[in-house]
């Protein structure tokens, strides 16, 4: 087994937060011996996890990735499950709150001994739980993009890391000639690193920043901040908003009257689930950086939003971190069933290389970084809500959380 780089915050300002997370978590309680929690898989049935926000601000995106989980978990069990066994779901709310992610997860894999746990959305719910998967043994499965810089033997990345979605999603915006860019964000891990990776490949690559801002997760008073964007008359706003907040901003900037065709926006964490709550008359013509939508053309992609319509209605869409969610449960699964065990150290030698037709295209699990191969959408919101694709790599690309293969990086590295 590689051996794993260890987790670093950037700015003092998340490192004091962390702490204060840390803070305010419950103690963990006693680890069974050799410090994992068995998992369930006795029986007929093999517990695992589902651990995202239900409520809170969150809930927006985080609930639509637990439906895609339970149909993953529908269909595997349908044709016989995993080592002849069903897979039973435990469903915990992390409830928008960083603490409580920690202690459900702790509960998860010690009361419950789950075998794994698919769950998390934002960065800071991820790394309040990874030091709890890490001294218990467990095993999670992250199913959204994030500001990379991170890896750990406890966690399989099944959403974009840094290289796969931020930094080409700037080089495409460089090359349509928006080079002036205000950076607009969410206060807490994911967007301040994505910013500071950002201004380090402006700085490199001939781009200018234009002003930084961030408000609170939850934050619906965009008055100010639109001003500052008009002020500064950037090319583009990057925007690295989380959860229900962006419903507030795109309102305030149309009822500014900036539309797509007067001031672009490049958003990485809005997607078409995202968009029926914020409302495609406010978003049309604005970028997005996936590596997935509904209207992803291969024939597995059209087997899978079929199965989620006719299972939670016509009206419902798939979006990029829906898929990786499913994506997830079926990678474990063909894990499981090649390692021959649940075992978490087992699963995860099994894990390396493996591949799968998923609907976004063949993806394959690194070895290494416990990440996968992803290929690069560069999007634009239709009216109906839908994106189309506007621009993509030519295959997938391979997960560089580090950004190792990147000069301008080299700051970055721990």
């Amino acid at each position: 087994m590689a051996s794993f780089k260890g987790v670093k915050l950037w700015g003092l300002s998340l490192a004091a937060g962390m702490s204060l997370l840390a803070a305010c978590a419950p103690a963990a309680a006693p680890a069974p011996s050799g410090g994992a929690a068995a998992p369930a898989a006795g029986g007929d049935t093999i517990k695992v996890g589902i651990l995202h926000s239900l409520s809170g601000t969150m809930a927006i995106s985080e609930t639509s990735v637990r439906d895609a989980e339970l149909l993953a978990i529908e269909e595997i069990n349908a044709k016989g499950g995993v080592l002849g066994k069903k897979i039973q779901p435990v469903i915990e709310d992390g409830a928008s709150d960083w603490p409580t992610f920690a202690e459900k997860s702790k509960k998860l894999l010690q009361q419950d001994k789950v075998a794994v746990v698919f769950g998390c959305w934002t960065s800071a719910s991820r790394k309040a739980v990874l030091p709890v998967f890490e001294s218990l043994k467990g095993l999670l499965f992250y199913p959204v993009q994030y500001e990379g810089l991170e890896k750990s033997p406890n966690i399989f990345y099944t959403g974009a890391t840094t290289n796969q979605q931020i930094v080409p999603a700037v080089e495409y915006l460089l090359q349509q000639g928006k080079k002036k860019m205000f950076l607009l964000g969410s206060d807490y891990v994911f967007p301040r690193t994505a910013n500071k990776i950002i201004k380090l490949q402006l700085d490199a690559q001939g781009g200018a920043l234009a002003g930084e801002e961030y408000t609170p997760l939850g934050h619906t008073d965009y008055t100010t901040v639109v001003a500052k964007i008009r002020a500064a008359n950037p090319d583009v706003v990057f925007n690295t908003l989380n959860g229900d907040s962006n419903v507030a901003f795109f309102k305030e900037l149309k009822a500014a009257g900036i539309t797509s065709d007067k001031m672009q926006t490049m958003s990485v964490s809005i997607a078409e689930d995202e968009t029926r709550g914020v409302g495609p008359e406010n978003l049309v013509g604005h970028l997005v950086a996936w590596n997935y939508y509904q209207t992803t053309d291969t024939p597995e992609n059209k087997k899978f939003v079929a199965a989620y319509k006719a299972k939670y209605g016509e009206k419902r869409v798939t979006d990029d971190p829906i898929e990786a969610a499913y994506d997830g449960v079926y990678i474990w699964a063909k894990a499981v069933e090649k390692a021959g065990s649940t075992d978490v150290d087992k699963v995860r030698v099994a894990a390396k290389g493996l591949q799968f037709q998923a609907p976004e295209g063949l993806v394959t699990v690194n070895g290494d970084n416990q990440h996968i191969s992803k290929t690069v959408r560069i999007g634009k919101i239709r009216a109906d809500g839908l994106i189309d694709e506007i621009w993509s790599t030519p295959k997938p690309v391979e997960p560089d959380p580090y950004l190792e293969t990147y000069s301008w990086a080299k700051s970055l590295k721990p």
